[in-house]
């Protein structure tokens, strides 16, 4: 924005000013101090224009400005006692060290977060950052709470789980050495349209099966206890019963589960884990306007003498927002072990309630065991940081650091951790402004699920010391104003540095001392000139101040419609961003939550975060957070996890309890796999086994990846050693025969040449001999005669 030829409003010049002259020179322009362009009337506004400006609070004539940065004040004269320049900062209360183990020492001293209490100074505007670290301590007490739906259709699971409790305990206590485990049980409420609530439904709801309890909404059966023996005994006596719809009353069990602390028996120094069983969806709020059940749930504990939930007929089911609130508020984890049909439903539901999880649970619950394990394994190998009762007026900025060591900028979460490790999150604190004075707040930092918590006082720093020596009617005012902090305040209808002015006296002959510059308007056309100073005047859009009226809060860059898109403060005619944001009109967010996929890399190694979305930089890479890519050099490695961990439960995912969370694909078995679809990839990979195993990759419609493998790895057949033995033996005869039929036959054809050759030379001589005449013939008899002798 040109002020003019001379003076330019860059974000850049204000940065330079802070640490050089009030003005400073650019590329031939003047750039603005972002402190003395405030006009601030009091050491108060002067702190609250920029972290960086300061108020000289010394009666000192020469300065044209008591607002400016520190450097500029102490080269004017000002002396540092009189310089108002508070800063942000923290310190620790109680910061007890971290426990490694959680047996062998009180559980009251167990630590798993560091520090315990902090407290923080805060300046408007001025950030001040702190580190937390959190470490799951090993051997930690469990209380398992199991709540089932004992609908009809769960009655083969009924029957699977009766002996659960010893060999749950067995597995659980090699994880921890102080388990305890509890038992409830749920059908739906007992009116319509959810039940049936006939005279001839009321003792047996379905006569075809004569063993069947009438419907109730929840049932306490058994308190957390480590006598297992006693889960069994409890699970033994108990009977189905039935309903009238598909969705079933969970929701109003979960919550009684959560909130009647003291009846379910919830250790404060414990792990809680609620095990949510059934075969179908829940009944969510609102959904009880259909039996005439119009006031919302309260949140509060309704189990009567019976332990039995009392409030089933008379409140709405409970909202997601309230059992979220409820199940944090008491440090439970919620498991949801539900069958494959409605797993994507659950799944869902775990994004909206912090620190649930899903599992498939078997159409008989026989995998009940080893989902619970899982869960638990899941469970401990996360750690993420939720804010409890944080005021409006703070902004709050992590950066994870998980066991990889590498910063993750607006995490709040680790995943893939070993009990014992200890990561750590660096959170950064700025004020948006001052509460009222006197006023201290404060916000708690706490691991989903955990017990520890972090409390955090925050004081603000918005006043200054030099107000308490304020005079009111001063002599140094002319008795006609107050003073504060080294200048006057005027009573109405006097104005002047020293009060020296009333109203309405104008000196023509100085108007220059309201102009900006020679030839701008008196006041910059938005004010009027009064004893040689502006008057800047009233706007309904907002405030319009500076020595000359040049700026408002309010001619700032806007997105849809809001001013700095409500993450900023306008000042000057450019937006001040909050902590977190970023941009012109600041509604560009910085944090990179929601950039991060499931494997913990943000947009999953193929792409930038980029105002909190993903932008996939890597060619055919798509999604939310670039996870899918079948074109992508990783594809078939990254899917290859995938097929091991699900269909053999091998592999590097298999190990860490991460299958389930990173492999959401859906994966299809076949005998034959067909390779003549363009639209998929074709991948193949060698087994541990030496086996070959194929499978091909593509993306649905919807937007599911879809992974087609074969039932088994092809693997070639051994050889038998006999077989192997003969066919050598056999070769090696075979060769040697045809070698010596070779042989004979060459041996053929070179006697024939030569008998051949021999009957040609007989023919020849017997020829020769016929043309011989007699007196040849007898030298020839005699020379043989000679040669006999």
């Amino acid at each position: 924005i040109y002020i003019n030829k001379l003076y330019v409003w860059t974000f850049t010049l204000v940065l330079n000013a802070y640490t050089h002259k009030t003005y400073v020179t650019f590329n031939g322009f003047l750039g603005l101090n972002v402190c003395t362009s405030g006009s601030a009337t009091s050491c108060e506004e002067c702190l609250l224009i920029h972290p960086s400006c300061a108020w000289c609070a010394q009666e000192v004539l020469t300065l044209n400005s008591r607002c400016d940065f520190s450097q500029n004040l102490q080269k004017r004269g000002c002396d540092d006692p009189f310089i108002e320049n508070p800063r942000s900062g923290s310190s620790l209360l109680r910061s007890k060290p971290l426990s490694s183990k959680g047996s062998g020492v009180t559980q009251y001293d167990v630590i798993q977060i560091y520090p315990q209490k902090i407290s923080l100074s805060l300046r408007p505007g001025d950030q001040t950052s702190f580190e937390v670290q959190v470490r799951p301590v090993e051997d930690y007490p469990v209380d398992l709470y199991y709540l089932m739906d004992l609908s009809l259709s769960m009655k083969d699971d009924l029957d699977t789980i009766r002996n659960l409790g010893t060999k749950l305990a067995e597995e659980m206590r090699k994880l921890t050495s102080n388990f305890r485990l509890g038992f409830g049980s749920f059908v739906d409420k007992n009116i319509s349209p959810f039940s049936y609530t006939a005279p001839k439904y009321q003792d047996n709801p379905y006569k075809l099966f004569p063993n069947c309890v009438p419907t109730f909404g929840f049932r306490h059966l058994l308190s957390l206890t480590d006598k297992v023996d006693r889960f069994n005994e409890e699970v033994q006596k108990q009977l189905v019963s039935r309903n009238r719809d598909a969705p079933e009353g969970g929701f109003d069990a979960i919550l009684q589960a959560a909130v009647c602390k003291e009846k379910i028996g919830w250790r404060k120094e414990a792990y809680h884990l609620l095990v949510f069983a059934t075969d179908d969806v829940p009944h969510l709020a609102l959904d009880g306007k259909l039996g005439g059940l119009v006031h919302p749930h309260d949140g509060q504990c309704h189990l009567n003498d019976k332990n039995e939930y009392s409030a089933a007929n008379m409140m709405d089911y409970p909202s997601l927002a309230l059992l979220g609130e409820k199940l944090a508020e008491n440090n439970i984890f919620l498991i949801f072990a539900v069958t494959k049909r409605h797993y994507v439903l659950y799944k869902n539901l775990t994004a909206l309630i912090p620190g649930t999880t899903v599992e498939i649970l078997d159409q008989d619950s026989k995998n009940i065991i080893q989902l619970i394990v899982n869960a638990y394994n899941n469970i401990r190998s996360k750690v993420e940081l939720s804010v409890w009762d944080h005021p409006e007026d703070l902004n709050l900025a992590f950066t994870a650091t998980c066991q990889d060591g590498q910063p993750l900028t607006g995490l709040r979460k680790c995943a893939d951790l070993k009990i014992g490790d200890t990561v750590s999150f660096n959170i950064t604190v700025d004020a948006r402004g001052c509460p009222p004075k006197g006023t201290r707040k404060g916000f708690i930092i706490r691991p989903v699920g955990f017990k520890d918590r972090l409390e955090v006082s925050v004081d603000y720093r918005c006043d200054c010391s030099c107000t308490y020596y304020t005079k009111s009617n001063s002599s140094r005012c002319n008795s006609a104003g107050t003073y504060s902090c080294g200048m006057c305040h005027c009573e109405p209808g006097y104005l002047g540095a020293r009060c020296e002015c009333e109203e309405g006296e104008v000196d023509h002959q100085h108007l220059s001392a309201c102009r900006e510059a020679e030839g701008k308007q008196v006041c910059s056309g938005r004010g009027e000139c009064s004893c040689n100073q502006c008057l800047c005047y009233e706007s309904e859009f907002g405030k319009i101040y500076g020595t000359f009226c040049e700026c408002d809060d309010f001619s700032c860059a806007r997105h849809k419609g809001i001013l700095c898109s409500g993450h900023g403060e306008c000042h000057c005619g450019e937006c001040k961003c909050h902590a977190g944001y970023i941009g012109d009109n600041c509604n560009c967010s910085t944090e990179t939550a929601s950039c991060a996929s499931d494997d913990g890399k943000i947009c999953s190694g193929r792409g930038s975060c980029v105002c909190g979305r993903c932008q996939c930089t890597e060619p055919g890479a798509f999604g939310d957070t670039c996870e899918k890519c079948p074109t992508c050099p990783d594809a078939c490695g990254t899917k290859r996890e995938c097929i091991e961990c699900r269909l053999f439960n091998t592999g590097r995912l298999a190990d860490n309890q991460t299958c389930q969370r990173m492999c959401k694909d859906e994966i299809i078995t076949v005998e034959t796999l067909k390779t003549d679809d363009s639209n998929t990839v074709q991948c193949v990979y060698k087994t541990e086994n030496d086996c070959v195993m194929k499978f091909t990759y593509s993306e649905h419609a919807n937007g599911q990846s879809v992974l087609t493998a074969l039932k088994e790895p092809e693997c070639a057949v051994a050889p038998n050693a006999m077989t192997v033995l003969l066919a050598v033996v056999g070769s090696i005869l075979l060769m040697g025969i045809v070698l010596l039929a070779i042989w004979k036959l060459v041996i053929t054809i070179h006697d024939r040449r030569e008998f051949a050759r021999f009957q040609s030379a007989r023919s020849r001589a017997r020829y020769e001999m016929v043309r011989f005449d007699p007196s040849t013939a007898l030298r020839l008899i005699q020379m043989i005669e000679i040669i006999y002798l």
